[in-house]
């Protein structure tokens, strides 16, 4: 009996020092570490999220580091991605009190490990180490683009991404993807489909012009389940201005450069059956020697050469510029063509042919139009046809407003 009644008293007075402890340290979960002189913990004074060791974190998520007292001293973040370790910048508020990086977007798979450094607000300084990774995609995107990088072209030249997966969220593919260019003009874009991009400026382009494109896709999420894997920049220049009037009808192609008519050559246009599309093309390729067969295009076996001379590409449906050496007398006098422009040459190609001479005083980008053609005016995405649409509707095809 005198041994519980002594238990009960010193079980009582345990609970009466601990609730007297509670109250001085007001109900704290580490009041006893202060009542020691102790500092708080690291987790306590720097808080990082996302939390240490979080696993497929979303891009949207917010990189933050922030203390509950005092000042952040020192905050250092490396992302490792594609075997690479990188310094993620970033600043501070200016209470001192959170950090966050420049670039708000996480990376997709990628690691990111956080060192930080703070004092409270006695002077006593404090680390905490942490880490976690972000999602990894099952799906990419990419676009490809034209024209090439560090290319010259002539002033026609539209910048056209074609995507090998079709963009859901248009508008946030086109916010990344900055088009500009010194001297500067304005530039706008125009979706055809949900697989295509065009930018283009109003009028032509000034010769001497460098366009540079930048392409920030890099885990923007252009479809569901669906990111972007490009991060990269390319430029190119814009040479001489050439344009090319072809009149199907007079059977005459006059070039101008710098505006000046240099050359009025004799051509050949579509026969009454297989016209040729009216309106402004760009050439798009340039082949010193190429095969044309009718069923690639739709015309069975009515023709299939094998060497056809100085091709320039001007419609994906297969409208060319070229040399025609199998009908000599068509050129200047009759439309005999499939729907190409055809410029007298001989077999294998000659230099100082009509059609060689035009193929060595072309750039991809150059501009070639077809007018009192018996056809309709080529489609805007059918090559690089989009100066045949009104300022104002193409830039009705942005998909940000």
């Amino acid at each position: 009996m005198h041994v519980q009644t002594h238990a009960r008293r010193a079980g009582a007075a345990l609970a009466a020092a601990l609730t007297w402890a509670v109250l001085l340290t007001g109900c704290t979960s580490h009041g006893f570490d202060e009542m020691l002189g102790k500092p708080p913990g690291p987790r306590d004074l720097i808080r990082v999220s996302p939390d240490d060791g979080s696993r497929a974190v979303g891009a949207g998520r917010r990189l933050r580091v922030r203390v509950s007292d005092g000042r952040l001293e020192s905050v250092t973040v490396v992302r490792s991605q594609d075997a690479q370790d990188s310094p993620v910048r970033g600043h501070l508020s200016a209470d001192g009190r959170v950090w966050q990086p420049d670039d708000d977007r996480l990376s997709l798979a990628a690691r990111y490990t956080v060192d930080a450094v703070a004092h409270d607000g006695r002077g006593r300084r404090s680390a905490r180490h942490a880490a976690f990774t972000t999602f990894v995609p099952g799906h990419r995107f990419i676009g490809y683009v034209t024209p090439e990088n560090r290319s010259v072209v002539g002033t026609g030249m539209i910048v056209s991404l074609q995507f090998n997966r079709r963009i859901e969220d248009r508008a946030a593919v086109e916010r990344a993807i900055r088009v500009t260019a010194r001297p500067a003009v304005q530039i706008r874009p125009h979706w055809f489909g949900g697989d295509r991009l065009d930018f283009r400026p109003r009028a032509y382009w000034r010769p001497g012009t460098r366009v540079t494109v930048a392409l920030r896709l890099r885990d923007v999420e252009g479809a569901p389940g669906v990111y972007g894997l490009q991060y990269k920049t390319f430029s190119f220049t814009v040479g001489r201005s050439q344009v090319s009037l072809v009149d199907a009808a007079a059977h005459t192609m006059q070039v101008r450069r710098d505006g000046k008519l240099i050359a009025t050559l004799p051509i050949t246009a579509g026969a009454p059956r297989t016209t040729t599309y009216n309106g402004r093309m760009v050439v798009m390729e340039m082949l010193e020697v190429t095969r044309m067969n009718g069923e690639t295009v739709g015309f069975g076996g009515e023709y299939d050469i094998p060497d056809v001379p100085h091709a320039l590409r001007l419609t994906d449906s297969g409208t060319f510029v070229h040399g025609n050496y199998w009908a000599p007398n068509a050129p200047g006098h009759t439309n005999v063509s499939h729907g190409c422009v055809g410029l007298r040459d001989v077999k294998g190609g000659g230099p100082d042919t009509p059609a060689g001479w035009f193929f060595d005083r072309s750039l991809i980008g150059d501009v070639v139009e077809v007018v009192h053609s018996d056809d309709r005016t080529v489609a805007p995405d059918n090559g690089l046809g989009g100066w045949n649409m009104s300022w104002a509707r193409w830039t009705a095809g942005s998909a940000v407003r």
